[in-house]
C-alpha cells in the first residue's frame, strides 16, 4: 500500500454522487502557486436554492430566489475570508469565528474549541474547515458527532506543508445515505495538475454529481506575490 499515493480528484468526486460540502487546499505542481477550492451540494430545495457571490474579502453563499428561502441558519455564510494574506475557508458561519480569534492572535484550533457540528440530526453535519497561510502551508479541520445521538464533539485538525503537485480535501459526508454518513480518517491526499484556473474549476465541476451540485469556487493564488486569481461557478446562474 502506497500511503503517500496522490489520488485523482476528478475520479473521487465522480465516484460520489454525494460528498456533501468540499473543501480542496493544495499545491500546483511547479510549486509557485497555491490552490483552494470549496463546493457546496444540495438534496433539499432550501439547500439547491443558493449561489455564490464575490464579496470584498472572499464570497458569501445567496438564495438564488429569495421567495423559497426556509431556513437561513445553516445555509447562509460567508465560505471564504482574506484575513491579511492568508486565507480561511469553511462550510458555516465559523468562518467568522476563526477570523476573529486569528485578529486577537489566537490560533483556528482555539476558535473551533467554541464551536461543533451542525444541530441537524441525524445527520450531524460536520463544521470543516481550512486555513491557507502565506507560504502555501495550511490547516485542515473537521468538527463531527462523537455518536449517533449527538452527545458531544470530537474535533480534529491537521496541518500540512505545501508541497508541490499535492493537495488535500476534506468534504462532510463518505457518500449519500438515510441519515448521511459522516466523513472518516485524514483528509484525502490528491494530485493538483498543472493547469489553468479556468481548466481546474471545469475539472471539479464537470466531475460533481449534475443532480446534486450548486456552486463551486476556486482560487488560485501567487506564493512569490500573494496576488491572486479567483472564479465562481453557479448551477443557478
Amino acid at each position: 500500500m502506497n500511503v503517500y499515493e496522490n489520488h485523482d480528484l476528478a475520479a473521487l468526486l465522480a465516484g460520489n454522487t454525494y460528498p456533501g460540502r468540499g473543501i480542496v487546499l493544495g499545491q500546483t505542481p511547479d510549486g509557485k502557486t497555491a490552490v483552494t477550492a470549496y463546493f457546496i451540494m444540495g438534496r433539499s430545495e432550501n439547500s439547491r436554492n443558493r449561489v455564490f457571490v464575490k464579496e470584498p474579502d472572499g464570497i458569501r453563499t445567496e438564495a438564488y430566489d429569495p421567495a423559497k428561502l426556509a431556513d437561513p441558519s445553516l445555509i447562509i455564510y460567508h465560505p471564504v475570508r482574506q484575513m491579511g494574506r492568508g486565507l480561511i475557508v469553511t462550510n458555516g458561519d465559523q468562518t467568522d469565528t476563526i477570523r476573529a480569534f486569528l485578529e486577537k492572535g489566537l490560533p483556528m484550533e482555539q476558535a473551533l474549541r467554541t464551536r461543533e457540528f451542525e444541530p441537524d440530526g441525524p445527520n450531524w453535519t460536520p463544521r470543516i474547515s481550512g486555513l491557507l497561510s502565506p507560504d502555501g502551508s495550511y490547516k485542515m479541520s473537521i468538527l463531527k458527532s462523537a455518536d449517533a445521538a449527538g452527545s458531544g464533539c470530537a474535533r480534529y485538525t491537521f496541518e500540512y506543508p505545501g508541497l508541490a503537485g499535492v493537495g488535500h480535501f476534506l468534504h462532510t459526508y463518505v457518500c449519500d445515505g438515510d441519515p448521511i454518513p459522516t466523513f472518516q480518517g485524514e483528509p484525502e491526499r490528491v494530485a493538483i495538475p498543472q493547469v489553468s484556473l479556468e481548466d481546474f474549476a471545469q475539472l471539479l465541476w464537470d466531475n460533481l454529481n449534475q443532480a446534486n451540485k450548486i456552486s463551486l469556487y476556486v482560487r488560485f493564488t501567487d506564493l512569490a506575490s500573494g496576488t491572486y486569481q479567483e472564479t465562481i461557478v453557479n448551477k443557478h446562474s
